[in-house]
């Protein structure tokens, strides 16, 4: 008797790391197009980074972009993200594609656009040598010193240092270690400054990553799931700690925000009389 094999929906990686930059970028004035045609018809890139605001990266902007991409004077940055598959010829032969199709159909030169090949594996060095890429002045940064891929960046997370502003993508590199390295600076950074979307997608991802294992589902994993997940893991969370634990870590300021000057000097007149 035959048995019957499931067939588990494959998540789209880049649908993922897509949400992330939403969620971390549009409130710093970059815009992000996940799935964003480069042309009339297909193909898709998988995200489109935008700076259209300012003539380049603002301190604040460059705090949540990566080495590689925070170091590029582009305005339009395009990512071809791979997560469960290798940097082989296919991708570069997509990410050609994709760097090509999109300056001409938006009538752009290498000066307005730079396309980044992301990498969640570690590149062997004959793949490395093969399409003539060598690591940049920065670790995980590397461009091609062959013609037709000089316009491609390739970003290896499991090597980007770990500065704080490489933390946020890092947490989609395939090396378990690296993940946790990530979300605990992270952690450190207190990322309760950030909008709570984003936090509620981070905790998703950390509850995936390391309460399941990352193992496979029956479904595929949606940006939408991830957050749901990590919005009712963190209330979860929350409802369980003391107050001393949440305010841990929150400045002066952050922790009377909500608060009227009045509810402050009545609070501080009712401590002056306890003494």
């Amino acid at each position: 008797m035959e048995q019957t094999q499931i067939k588990v929906p494959k998540t789209r990686w880049h649908r993922l790391l897509g949400k992330m930059f939403e969620e971390l970028l549009t409130p710093v004035g970059i815009e992000v197009y996940p799935e964003f045609p480069v042309m009339a018809g297909p193909p898709e890139a998988d995200i489109l980074l935008l700076r259209r605001e300012t003539p380049q990266w603002t301190p604040e902007q460059m705090q949540r972009l990566p080495d590689g991409i925070r170091d590029s004077r582009a305005d339009h940055i395009l990512i071809e993200f791979k997560y469960t598959e290798s940097a082989g010829l296919p991708a570069f032969r997509q990410s050609v594609g994709y760097d090509y199709f999109y300056k001409i159909s938006k009538k752009l030169t290498d000066r307005h656009v730079h396309t980044f090949l992301v990498s969640s594996k570690t590149v062997a060095d004959k793949t490395l040598a093969r399409f003539g890429y060598s690591q940049a002045d920065k670790s995980g940064v590397n461009h091609s010193r062959y013609p037709l891929l000089d316009a491609v960046s390739l970003l290896t997370l499991n090597d980007l240092s770990d500065e704080p502003h490489n933390a946020y993508i890092k947490c989609f590199a395939s090396r378990m270690q690296v993940k946790k390295a990530a979300f605990k600076i992270l952690d450190d950074l207190n990322i309760g400054s950030v909008s709570h979307r984003l936090v509620w997608f981070l905790q998703g991802l950390l509850k995936y990553w390391f309460s399941k294992g990352g193992v496979l589902m029956q479904q595929e994993l949606t940006p939408e799931q991830v957050m749901e997940d990590g919005k009712l893991w963190g209330d979860f969370f929350l409802k369980n700690i003391s107050v001393e634990e949440r305010l841990k870590g929150l400045k002066p300021e952050e922790r009377l925000k909500g608060m009227s000057v009045q509810e402050i000097e009545a609070y501080l007149r009712k401590l002056k009389e306890e003494k």
